[in-house]
């Protein structure tokens, strides 16, 4: 049952591909403010962005960056692929799962990933995925909508899951700054705004080893 439901929801984000870069641009200039730059702009050495999508961050990587970008959506990543052309980026974009990472332990210095740990059935594997990849004292970028920071927010929350997580696979409630510490990572930077603070991004590096 659980491969069934995200096949489905990989075809209902196939679908969404020709129009994805429309609808985000509207939630980028009224709600999520500067975080492609502000998390793209920290991002060094050894890159991998999980949930490349469409290549929407592609354009705020500092020049010559070192980058593979992975997504579970064929139609998002050819997507990718023309905008990677389009701006004369190099940069190897492959399918993948960001539960189960095909790369060896200490790969990367710098891992990213905007709006997509609330897209990822298990955000927490996905957590220990992205610290197994790092090398030690590695850096880890996210930025995403999380739980708001009033009992409303996240009443108004609970009720768009109710449509969005069955058909999208989408959660607006979760707390990724609360796993990381429980994952092995030291949390550097963290700012909420929007409504409620139901906008988080922050910098963490990999340091101990996650608790069984």
């Amino acid at each position: 049952m659980a491969g069934e439901q995200t096949q489905r929801w990989r075809r209902y984000w196939d679908k969404q591909a020709r129009n994805y870069d429309r609808q985000m641009g509207v939630w980028d200039r009224r709600l999520f403010r500067d975080s492609r730059s502000w998390i793209c702009g920290q991002a060094t050495g050894q890159i991998l962005e999980v949930g490349v999508g469409t290549g929407l961050n592609l354009p705020f990587y500092p020049p010559d960056s070192q980058l593979i970008g992975i997504d579970a959506s064929p139609a998002m990543l050819a997507v990718a692929r023309q905008r990677a052309v389009d701006l004369g980026a190099k940069v190897d974009l492959r399918e993948g799962d960001a539960q189960r990472l095909d790369f060896p332990d200490g790969s990367f210095d710098t891992v990213v990933g905007t709006f997509v740990l609330c897209a990822i059935p298990d955000d927490r594997a996905a957590l220990m995925q992205m610290w197994r990849v790092l090398k030690p004292g590695g850096r880890l970028l996210l930025a995403d909508h999380v739980a708001g920071t009033s009992r409303l927010a996240r009443g108004l929350q609970r009720i768009v899951e109710t449509v969005s997580v069955p058909m999208a696979g989408e959660h607006w409630r979760r707390r990724p700054a609360e796993m990381l510490t429980e994952t092995g990572y030291l949390i550097e930077q963290r700012e909420r705004f929007g409504p409620a603070g139901i906008v988080e991004r922050l910098t963490a590096r990999r340091a101990e080893l996650p608790s069984a």
